[in-house]
């Protein structure tokens, strides 16, 4: 069971960075970020796209336990997800966005993609 939930989270991952990797823009334009320039698109490109594929695929070796990286890795994904969510519970508190979406949808996926990979530890 704990090999299918940190399965699934690295599926989000992938879908995540493929999409940043294919269309930029449109991945920032739910959060009003208006990607123009080529050097906008190579971030988003770089820090969606590629960072979520390699924490894709770092999931996938863990979620077969390639050299015993299982629980290493799984705590360390977990942990970068929880930072995200405090940072935008933190924005919450300084910003006050309005709405549920993107913000606090992201926030909520970023929390049940922490606590399933807290689970499968």
């Amino acid at each position: 069971m704990s090999s299918v939930l940190i399965s699934l989270v690295a599926v989000f991952f992938l879908l995540m960075g493929v999409y940043a990797l294919a269309t930029p823009a449109g991945l920032a334009e739910p959060f009003g970020i208006v990607v123009q320039t080529p050097v906008a698109r190579s971030e988003i490109r770089a820090v969606y796209g590629g960072f979520g594929i390699a924490i894709a695929v770092l999931l996938g070796a863990a979620a077969v336990d390639i050299g015993d990286i299982r629980r290493g890795a799984v705590i360390a994904v977990a942990a970068a997800l929880g930072g995200m969510a405090l940072g935008r519970i933190v924005s919450r508190a300084l910003d006050r966005p309005v709405g549920f979406y993107p913000s606090w949808f992201y926030c909520g996926v970023e929390l049940a993609a922490a606590a399933l990979l807290c689970v499968a530890v």
